[in-house]
């Protein structure tokens, strides 16, 4: 009889909680950690198995709460002292290393840095352009060396219900920022979790995933969009160097680049939900999202 699969998720953010609810109404296990004793609440509420872990506060006990995982994912940044997961428990993982089918590592394509509008693909070489690209660099090859070796997923723009350009438009935060030739690639947080789970139905550990869309888009593009879809004017538009944005917002504008998806079509055979921002942002709205 084959044992019940058992997910373990290192950070049940919004990406890993949205897969971490789809296995659990598939039949799966599914445990992992948050930062909050309030979320933690919640989790177990929804039958998720939730621990407490953050940088400093590492699992209370690692060995009972990895005992039976047979699929790993974290979605935990790195910070400035390194992956913090890592950090912890490497050394239990390499003891449970015998037990799992299949790790995964939620990674930006912030780590192929600017390429003025360019193409790149998961051949292409890693150049971050800041600190925080330069973190995940490191964090992957940290993951890789794990045995199995991680699977790498290089998460563009994250959107879905709840965190999309129609939230910004309603809550009245939103911004048409200008930058001639600034485009960005987005993913659908459902098409997020289709590419976890064929990658997890079909292994390839040390493999890297670019996770975007077909549309690499202008975001003053995307918002123009999500008020017409609303019916409401557009704000105007503001040329970048005159737009007041925080150092972090300020900080994507650094990095220009179209993202290849082409090898989880080909490789895992994935269909894009939702190509466009287009059809993502429609569906949220025709949700009731």
């Amino acid at each position: 009889m084959t044992a019940m699969p058992h997910l373990f998720c290192f950070g049940l953010g919004y990406s890993a909680g949205l897969l971490a609810r789809d296995l659990l109404a598939k039949g799966w296990r599914v445990s992992g950690t948050c930062r909050s004793a309030e979320k933690q609440a919640r989790l177990r509420a929804d039958g998720i198995v939730a621990h407490l872990f953050d940088r400093g506060r590492p699992l209370d006990d690692a060995a009972t709460a990895l005992a039976g995982v047979t699929h790993l994912l974290s979605s935990v940044p790195p910070d400035e002292a390194g992956d913090p997961v890592l950090a912890a428990h490497r050394r239990d993982l390499d003891a449970v290393a015998d037990d799992l089918a299949w790790i995964g590592y939620l990674s930006t394509t912030g780590v192929y840095g600017d390429r003025g509008g360019g193409w790149v693909d998961e051949t292409s070489a890693l150049t971050p352009s800041g600190e925080r690209g330069r973190r995940r660099v490191a964090a992957e090859q940290a993951w890789l060396a794990l045995r199995p070796a991680a699977h790498l997923f290089r998460l563009a723009g994250i959107y879905g219900p709840g965190s999309s350009a129609l939230d910004t438009v309603r809550e009245g935060r939103a911004k048409r920022v200008v930058k001639p030739g600034q485009v960005f690639s987005r993913i659908h947080v459902a098409d997020i979790t289709q590419v976890l789970e064929a990658s997890v139905a079909k292994p390839n550990p040390g493999a890297a995933y670019n996770v975007c869309d077909d549309d690499p888009a202008p975001p003053a593009e995307v918002i123009a969009y999500a008020c017409a879809l609303l019916g409401v004017a557009p704000p105007p538009e503001v040329p970048f160097d005159q737009a007041e944005l925080s150092p972090m917002a300020r900080s994507f504008y650094d990095d220009n680049k179209r993202v290849d998806n082409a090898r989880i079509k080909h490789e895992l055979g994935v269909v894009l939900r939702y190509p466009s921002y287009r059809d993502g942002l429609k569906a949220i709205l025709e949700a009731g999202a």
